[in-house]
């Protein structure tokens, strides 16, 4: 008898005493890929695939991970990030945010930020 239960498969003998569980899922096997953008060739490993899968992920990668990680570094059209220089309302001292502060809500430094995002949690 063959029972599926949250994902595996359940085999037991006819009187039930002995129990076999096969985990159900695909096999994956690992693939060459060719990268859009450098043309170079990548592996996309069996665990990439079944990370794709549990994601809902459809299509393959179709970058290479260098070439991916340099697109997620890139901002838009690969221009610098712009900085804004403030003044800590928590030490006073001047320092930079990747933002431009409104006014309404206070801006502290890296060190003053994670002292009050500690406190808080």
């Amino acid at each position: 008898m063959t029972i599926v239960w949250n994902g595996a498969q359940i085999i037991t003998n006819g009187a039930g005493k002995q129990h076999f569980f096969r985990r159900l899922s695909q096999m994956y096997e690992d693939k060459t890929l060719t990268c859009r953008d450098c043309g170079n060739e990548f592996v996309f490993s069996a665990s990439e695939q079944e990370f794709f899968a549990q994601k809902g992920f459809q299509n393959e990668p179709s970058r290479c991970p260098a070439c991916r990680a340099a697109r997620r570094a890139q901002n838009g059209n690969g221009a610098p990030r712009q900085m804004f220089t403030v003044i800590c309302d928590g030490c006073g001292t001047e320092t930079q945010v990747p933002f431009q502060p409104r006014g309404d809500r206070p801006v502290y430094c890296r060190e003053c930020f994670e002292a009050q995002r500690q406190s808080r949690y």
